[in-house]
């Protein structure tokens, strides 16, 4: 019981450190030296004006209060009507957003890692499972929901731009989940021979990737995603202010792109070492000495590695 305590509160500490650190390291990134941006010229509809002015003056209200020892205390109505405030401020800055590289490639991280959690406590809740769901030989990443996140957030934001009814936004979601699951299921089998999933003994079955239960699970996903998530997170993301998180983000890409190439190449030697096939270079010596198929076969503990053509 002691010892148990004992683990309990250095976890608690771990977490807390954890949390720490990230908050200054992500300090750190907004004090470096300010993007320079042209003031931007667009006309504000008169709600977002009057949504902003009030909030930046309870913002102005409460660091008073807090300057002179008495917070700022909000009634339940008044922080709702706080809360639906800021979301008018932060949809119109959402809908107005222009998307590049900076927010895809955090869009992509967070999809991978978010995605890997939640298939892996669905895997344990459902089937008692614990193994690994990881779609690249480095970090949780699952680069099947970092498409999809990145996929859903783009063709969302189109949506809610065009005011599209909700079942507009199912039917596309549904489609793009399946044609997502189709050609990545195709082209791993096909380029990579892995078989990560099967639906052919789902009933609705549609193709080897492709099952009615999914597509609809797709459907509900986008309908979320459109109307909670895409506006929550691209306000969270937001736009780069400072030159260190463009230099941060564009380390993350690059490292992300190794580890796509590396994950490619090691099916790759995984399927030819099947055929009894050689390395033909320094590289592919290297890869069969530290990616061996013992490696691979615990690394992807969920796909089935049958080798090209298979």
């Amino acid at each position: 019981m002691f010892w148990s305590l004992v683990s309990l509160l250095v976890l608690a500490l771990v977490v807390r450190g954890i949390v720490f650190a990230v908050r200054w390291f992500v300090a750190w990134l907004g004090r470096g030296k300010p993007i320079q941006r042209a003031a931007e010229d667009r006309e504000l509809p008169q709600e977002v004006r009057d949504a902003a002015r009030e909030l930046d003056y309870y913002y102005r209200l409460k660091g008073y209060r807090e300057l002179i020892g008495k917070p700022l205390k909000l009634s339940r109505a008044q922080l709702s009507l706080l809360a639906q405030r800021e979301r008018v401020v932060r949809d119109d800055r959402v809908d107005h957003m222009r998307i590049g590289w900076y927010q895809v490639v955090i869009l992509f991280i967070v999809g991978s890692v978010g995605g890997l959690l939640l298939e892996q406590l669905w895997m344990f809740v459902t089937l008692g499972l614990t193994q690994g769901r990881y779609g690249l030989v480095w970090g949780p990443f699952s680069p099947l929901y970092g498409v999809g996140a990145v996929l859903l957030t783009l063709i969302s934001l189109q949506l809610r731009r065009k005011k599209a009814k909700w079942w507009m936004v199912f039917l596309v979601s549904m489609v793009v989940g399946g044609l997502l699951e189709q050609l990545t299921g195709w082209g791993m089998e096909t380029l990579m021979g892995a078989v990560s999933w099967d639906y052919t003994s789902v009933p609705g079955c549609i193709t080897k990737w492709v099952a009615w239960p999914f597509l609809f699970f797709w459907g509900a996903l986008g309908l979320i995603w459109a109307n909670v998530i895409t506006p929550w997170l691209l306000g969270l993301i937001g736009e780069p202010t400072t030159r260190r998180q463009v230099i941060f983000v564009l380390i993350l890409a690059a490292y992300l792109s190794l580890d796509v190439f590396m994950t490619l190449a090691c099916f790759t030697r995984r399927a030819e070492r099947d055929e009894g096939i050689p390395p033909k270079n320094e590289f592919e010596v290297w890869v069969d000495k530290n990616f061996s198929n013992q490696f691979m076969s615990h690394r992807f503990e969920n796909m089935v590695i049958e080798g090209h053509g298979k």
